[in-house]
This record gives C-alpha cells, structure tokens and sequence, in this order.
C-alpha cells in the first residue's frame, strides 16, 4: 500500500529564498530516485532538486516563481510501497515565535514602512528583498494584492515604470559614482544589428565580477615556468594509464603546486573580513569552467589530501556537469583560492578578476616552444605563462612575486614537492 509523504526543498548549501525557474513534473507523473523535481536559479548556476525517492506525484505545492529555502515543502507523492529507498530526514526544523518561552516584556515591533500615500506597505520578506536586489524603496510602489499587498509582480511594475521614464540629471553618475552616465546611442543607425539576450549565468554573475572589479585592488603579477620536463612525465603517466583512467592535463599539476604555494604563503588561503584577516586551514580549489552559457567554478574540495589522478577525475566530472547544467549548489561554494585557465583556447597572459571572498586568482594560458638559452646555446623549452591577480588590503607585492615564483619553481621541477 502507497503512503502519501511530504517532499521538502534539501539542503542547497548558505542560498535561501531561491527563485523556482522550472518545474519539469506535474501531479500524476511517475518519478524515480534523483528525477529532477525543481529547477532552482542560485547566484551562479542552476540547481536541480532531485527526488529523494520513487512514487507518484499526487500534489505540487509550489509554482513558478515562487521563492523556497532548505524545509520549503515541494509536493506530496504517493511513495511506492516496494522501493526500498529509505525516507529522507526531515529538514531541520525553523525555529519559529510558537517554539519560543513566553516572555515577560519586549520592545514593541517596528511599524511597516509607509508608502508614499501615508499608508503602510504590506509585502512578504522574499518581496522585500527583491525589491532592495532591484535598488528599489519597497514604500515607493504601489500594491494591488489584497488589502493593498504589494507582490513580486508590483515591484517589476515599478522597475518597469521608471525605466520607462526619461533620465533625471544626477551629480553621481552611474553606479552611484562620479562618472558619466552609461552611452545609449541607437546602434541600428549605423547598420544592421542583431539582439539575444545574456545567458542566466552572464545575468546572474555580471553584478558580482563588477562589485569585485570595482571594490577590490587589484595588482597583477606575471611569471614563467619550464614545463618541458613535467610535460613530458604527465605524458608518460597518461600512456601508462588505463582506458578508464582520466587524462592528465597541466592543470591537474597546477592544482597541486597552487596548494604548495598556500601552505608556504598562508595570507593568499585568506579571506578579509572587516578588519580582520580569515586564515583558513583547509585547501579547497576552484578551477573555472567553460560552459555554453558562461563561466562557472566548480570546486575540488581538499585538493591536498588528494592525487593527480583523483584530481584529473574529479575536474573531468565536474566540468562534464557544469556543460550539462547539472552542478549542485555543493560543487561551488568553499573555495579559498581559484584557478582560471585557458590553456585550451590560447593567449599569452591576462588579469582574472578575483573571486571574493578570496583574495587572489591564478591565470593559466597556453604553454608554447620557446627558444631558452641554456649554457652555450639556445634550446627549444615548452614555457607556462602565469599571472597572479591579488587584494593589495590582504597581500602586497613582494609576497605575490614570492608566491607566483613558487608555483612556477614546482611546475618546472615537480620533484620539489617531494622535499
């Protein structure tokens, strides 16, 4: 006999009041353990909330649009009696004013912001912060939910409203800073154009690369490494793999001298909050990935505590899963150091933004022959260019140069990290 259960939203790591972009099933729907049930926007990528079991969908209590955290309940499915997949944990309950011990006194609640008709604004907290994510004063707009209400859709009203309206002189400027307002001129005017819109990730992403580029300093460091020795033995280890085996790139041997490098110079394992300086003693690495819709991080969690080989695999997955849209919000939070690489594509050296709360990035392009004078005459060496783009509130100079000369020192001669 079917037993009828609640399926919450699990855990999706520190996100919460997460936008529902799609919901690929509908009540009378047969789903299996892991079948996506939702399809969540966090602040970097898609999350899929999959299916903690196999039964029959009987009621979704969710929609598109709506906004759910860890707990939010989903849908109720008629769980099949014969699966033997054992029922998830309940969520860890919110502790609500019901839980709490009667109290003898409290200050009395704030009243609601009052609109700019005299009367209070009525919203629900999720509306609230959309509101304030669009830089808008939640009193300034007008509600038409019930009893005055003012819902999501009133908010993008507003938006809508006053992109509409006609520029208003300003003495900041764009952004809020002294600059000139950002060019609008009428492009087709000069010749044929065509529009698409930016990809859920570029939108997604684009405030946050220019918050960093804008309120972090950023110094940029350049170096080389000899890699012709170390490209060699990673040759010699991927012919002696197996068929199942993941290849190893210059990369997976870039994760290991980048962890060397941290353990020596702790300050870029770090993060700056106020005024203090986070020092972190665990190596966690992002490795940024190309997909179809943008650039994502997905992260190799304790990158000293495993091998070349498990790292290869490890990045293959992940960067597998970051095309397919399947990273979980898990795979990308954690990282205290990040590593951008475009050693597949070319160039000869670039300045990555740095990914806060870190505060440094290391830059990979392509390894090219070059000539190198050794003793009496010039040899042809495979040589890695390098950049290293750091916080100067954190780090200074002579500590960069000292770090970007070790991972380049490890990747020239990988026996070092043996000592």
């Amino acid at each position: 006999m079917n037993s009828t259960v609640e399926i919450h939203v699990p855990d999706i790591g520190d996100f919460s009041d997460v936008p529902i972009i799609e919901i690929p099933v509908a009540a009378g729907h047969t789903v299996a353990k892991d079948d996506t049930l939702l399809v969540l926007e966090s602040d970097k990528a898609t999350l899929d909330v999959p299916s903690p079991r196999t039964g029959r969908i009987r009621e979704i209590k969710v929609a598109e649009g709506d906004r759910v955290s860890r707990g939010s309940l989903i849908l109720l499915m008629e769980a099949d009696a014969k699966a033997t997949t054992p029922a998830p944990a309940p969520p860890e309950r919110v502790a609500s004013l019901a839980d709490a011990p009667p109290a003898t006194a409290a200050p009395p609640s704030p009243p609601p912001p009052v609109s700019a008709g005299g009367k209070p604004s009525h919203a629900t907290p999720s509306v609230r912060k959309f509101a304030r994510e669009l830089g808008i004063a939640v009193d300034q707009v007008k509600g038409t939910g019930r009893n005055g209400r003012i819902t999501r859709v009133d908010v993008e009203t507003h938006v809508k409203a006053r992109l509409s309206e006609p520029p208003r002189p300003t003495t900041t400027g764009a952004a809020g800073f002294d600059l000139p307002d950002w060019p609008k001129p009428d492009f087709a005017a000069f010749g044929p154009v065509d529009r698409e819109p930016l990809s859920r990730i570029a939108r997604i992403s684009g405030p946050g690369l220019t918050r960093n580029a804008m309120l972090i300093p950023h110094v940029c460091n350049f170096d080389k490494a000899d890699v012709t020795e170390l490209d060699g033995f990673r040759k010699q280890l991927n012919a002696e793999a197996g068929p199942e085996d993941a290849r190893l790139t210059l990369l997976a041997f870039a994760v290991k001298a980048v962890v060397s490098a941290l353990k020596t110079f702790p300050r870029f394992n770090a993060s700056l909050d106020g005024e203090e300086v986070v020092l972190k003693r665990y190596w966690n690495i992002g490795v940024a990935a190309d997909t179809p819709d943008g650039l994502v991080v997905p992260v190799v969690k304790e990158a000293d505590r495993k091998g070349l080989r498990d790292i290869a695999t490890e990045m293959q997955s992940l960067a597998s899963r970051a095309r397919q849209g399947k990273l979980r919000s898990a795979d990308m939070q954690g990282a205290t150091f990040t590593i951008s690489s475009l050693g597949g594509v070319g160039g000869t050296g670039f300045t990555p933004i740095i990914n806060a709360p870190e505060v440094a990035i290391l830059g990979m392009t392509r390894a090219d022959i070059a000539p190198v004078w050794q003793e009496d005459s010039f040899a042809p060496r495979l040589i890695q260019p390098l950049s290293l783009s750091w916080d100067h509130r954190v780090v200074d100079g002579v500590a960069a140069a000292k770090f970007l000369r070790h991972v380049a020192t490890v990747l020239s001669d990988f026996r070092r990290l043996s000592v």
